[in-house]
């Protein structure tokens, strides 16, 4: 026999707990302020104790694809309720294989010498058959759902015909002795009723307290029975509010919510305790149940919060990627430093955890929108490139194939303008594929060169020419070597070293097997006079740099050349508005603050000096061209 007693109506109630991110849990535990025994849970989780069923899980990791398809096939025709934990498991192993296929596809296809960006996996029929089925076990449990809902609502309405039959009883205090046995019975039926739609759970349950105990306040019956009911009661309760206590010792904070929620479901089915211990023995449960609802709200509020941090930097990166101007890259060089830039933007991504539920997904595909258009410019421009270069190489075949044509000739005058047009003509054209530059300009400058050596024999009064320039040169070298054994002024024989050195730079060529010779000693003594004299060096460098373009007759070589000036040009641009940038952060108020400013401000204008000299050299090289 059960005896319930009448409870004081719930005011204040304090605001419930939702967790959003676990379905099925949808209310905390109430608390109230007035000394009730009102049961602070709204709604029964239906998998509270699921961690606690100990049923014998299959190894799925051991099966293949098709075998995974096979299990997914046998659990569609379990009862939905029972099979999440398995389809979790199918889907870990089904794409740990599928991923693993992926992967070797693309080791096969970069092995083959394709470009890893042109890469796609290949579609996977078994997959596809895999997919199919979890979409059909989405729609058995939304159908669960479902149903599961409507028991809500018939449950909803059989416990208030219950609640209604008890008020008709307590209406009628003259009969309210003959109609225990009914009330007990009404209670019994109300408790197998099952769960109740969430919002309507709260106000069912006052309800029913309320009609329960103003049955049991008016109902005359033995003192010593009742006494026994209360009794029991009391142990029943006082051992949840024991568990409750202890939940708070838990670290796991989501299941520690959801085991009070549990508490909170047994102790509304526990009937009523002594009126003189009701307040301290609610106030006890409430204050456990207080401080495991704090944690658990805190909980979701830092996980809020962290969510929200994660979105911003997701945002941020995001725009970091779209603001890219592929447009402004011409060159592999500045493809390359994006891509890395890129990649770089890609591993910091990784690092961050999850945005909020409504967002994360779409800052994904956000975000890989992104990465995929500039991978996908980036493709269209190598494949630019390589056309163009290829364009470049069949051009200049042609021109090596007329200039072999012309090798043999006798005609001098003739056949040098036609070899000296091709010339001009090789300029014009771009770079080739690195592979083929050195080849195909030795076999052009071979045939032409060749043409010239045979006119050269034929024509000694341009050698008389070189054999003076040599002379010349080689006066000028001894002029220098006499002006740094003379004693003379510094800045006068400085002046006179410059003055020889445009000398040098208007004498004309010198006999080829002469030419490394002459300009070695040439370049030794150029140092030594920079070295007495104590002339600037950036002028010396300008100088050496000149004299070394003007050996060249690789047009290739030269362009490379400019093509490293320019790279060096830019690394120095990005340093020196590092150092600017960093200025800021710099406080000069203290002895060691000025010292790092004035040490950062000198290595600005040195920065400045080198770009001023690096601009000479690439003005040196253009006019060459």
């Amino acid at each position: 026999m059960e005896l319930r007693e009448k409870s004081e109506s719930c005011e204040n109630q304090e605001k419930d707990v939702t967790l959003n991110n676990e379905p099925g849990i949808e209310n905390a535990g109430n608390t109230v302020e007035n000394n009730s025994e009102e049961t602070t849970v709204q709604t029964t989780v239906a998998d509270v104790k699921e961690g606690e069923k100990t049923t014998k899980k299959t190894d799925y990791s051991s099966l293949d694809k098709h075998e995974l398809v096979s299990a997914l096939e046998n659990l569609l025709e379990q009862p939905v309720d029972t099979i999440r934990d398995d389809v979790n498991q199918i889907k870990l192993a089904f794409y740990a294989i599928r991923n693993a296929e992926i992967a070797k596809e693309k080791e096969e296809f970069l092995e083959k010498g394709n470009e890893e960006t042109a890469f796609a996996a290949k579609e996977d029929e078994v997959e596809a058959k895999f997919k199919e089925l979890l979409n059909q076990i989405k729609e058995k449990r939304a159908e669960f759902n479902a149903e599961q809902e409507a028991a809500r609502v018939a449950n909803l309405e059989s416990k208030r015909k219950i609640i209604a039959e008890i008020e008709a009883i307590v209406a009628d205090p003259d009969n309210i002795n003959k109609q225990y046995n009914r009330v007990q019975q009404l209670q019994q039926e109300f408790k197998a009723i099952g769960e109740v739609p969430a919002v309507n759970a709260t106000d069912m349950w006052k309800s029913y307290q309320k009609a329960t105990e103003n049955f049991y306040d008016l109902l005359k019956m033995n003192k010593e029975l009742r006494d026994y009911d209360f009794k029991k009661n009391l142990e029943a309760k006082q051992m949840l509010c024991t568990e409750a206590e202890e939940l708070n010792k838990c670290e796991d904070v989501v299941l520690a919510f959801r085991k009070l929620q549990d508490l909170h479901n047994q102790w509304r089915e526990i009937g009523p305790v002594a009126k003189e211990l009701r307040e301290e023995l609610w106030a006890r449960f409430k204050e456990a149940s207080a401080v495991i609802n704090k944690k658990y709200q805190s909980f979701f509020e830092q996980r809020k919060e962290k969510e929200k941090e994660n979105e911003s930097a997701k945002v941020a990166l995001c725009e970091k990627i779209e603001a890219i101007d592929t447009s402004a890259l011409k060159s592999y060089a500045k493809w390359d430093e994006a891509t890395k830039a890129i990649i770089a933007l890609q591993e910091e991504w990784k690092k961050l955890g999850f945005a909020a539920r409504k967002v994360n997904a779409d800052l994904f595909a956000r975000f890989r929108k992104a990465c995929d258009e500039f991978f996908a410019r980036k493709a269209e421009f190598f494949k630019a490139m390589k056309e163009e270069l290829a364009a470049n190489l069949e051009k200049k075949t042609a021109l090596c194939e007329k200039a072999e044509a012309l090798k043999d000739s006798t005609d001098w005058k003739k056949t040098a303008d036609e070899l000296v047009a091709l010339q001009k003509e090789w300029k014009t054209i771009g770079p080739v594929v690195k592979k083929h530059s050195d080849a195909v300009w030795k076999r052009f400058i071979t045939a032409c060169d060749y043409f010239f050596d045979q006119k050269n024999k034929q024509t000694s009064s341009v050698r008389q020419t070189e054999h003076a320039n040599l002379k010349a040169k080689r006066e000028i070298i001894a002029s220098i070597k006499n002006l740094l054994e003379s004693n003379g002024d510094n800045a006068e024989s400085a002046k006179k070293v410059r003055e020889l050195m445009k000398q040098w730079q208007g004498t004309g060529h010198v006999p080829f097997k002469e030419k490394d010779k002459i300009y070695n000693e040439y370049r030794e003594a150029i140092n030594a006079a920079f070295d007495k004299f104590d002339m600037k060096e950036v002028r010396a460098n300008l100088s050496n740099f000149e004299s070394s373009i003007s050996q060249l007759s690789d047009q290739d070589k030269i362009y490379r050349e400019r093509e490293r000036l320019v790279r060096t040009y830019e690394q120095k641009c990005n340093e020196l508005k590092t150092y600017e940038n960093n200025l800021g952060f710099f406080n000069a108020q203290s002895k060691g603050g000025n010292s790092m400013l004035k040490e950062v401000e000198r290595k600005i204008q040195k920065i400045k000096d080198d770009l001023a000299l690096l601009e000479q050299k690439i003005k040196l090289v253009d006019e060459k061209l």
